[in-house]
């Protein structure tokens, strides 16, 4: 058996939630979306439970943040290129998300940030492949002497 992940997010209003993860391309599974919670299908492997924030606090005795004032995870999504980071990006605000800072680019990775209207914070980032294989240490003095 496959390891899954299921990221749990609030939300204060689901049908919104569901119409914005939809508008980046992702896809809700209907036999475990109900009125408290919309399961977000990322791959075959990890999804997002999106739920309200009633229902989120029935699986915590905990205080339950505001993520638009408090920070309690960003979640770091993959992408195979700097232009699939932009493109998402892209339909992200275009779906009412925010993107709380810039662009940042380290040489060996490419991230940006974007807020759901939630705020709920997913990073999506593209790393170079032989930075992941030989570490961004490595990859970057490669870099550096490709260029002198």
């Amino acid at each position: 058996m496959s390891l899954n992940i299921f990221v749990n997010f609030t939300t204060n209003d689901l049908d919104r939630a569901k119409a914005f993860y939809e508008a980046l391309g992702y896809t809700i599974n209907p036999m475990f979306t109900d009125e408290n919670a919309a399961c977000v299908v990322l791959s075959d492997d990890i999804y997002f439970m999106v739920q309200t924030r009633e229902f989120y606090a029935t699986f915590t005795d905990k205080e339950i943040i505001d993520p638009r004032t408090q920070a309690g995870a960003s979640v770091a999504l993959s992408q195979d290129s700097r232009e699939e980071v932009d493109a998402i990006i892209a339909k992200g605000l275009e779906a009412g998300g925010r993107e709380p800072r810039p662009a940042q680019d380290y040489g060996f990775m490419y991230s940006r940030d974007l807020e759901d209207p939630d705020g709920n914070n997913l990073s999506y980032l593209y790393m170079a492949p032989a930075a992941v294989e030989k570490g961004p240490e490595a990859y970057l003095a490669e870099q550096g002497a490709a260029q002198a």
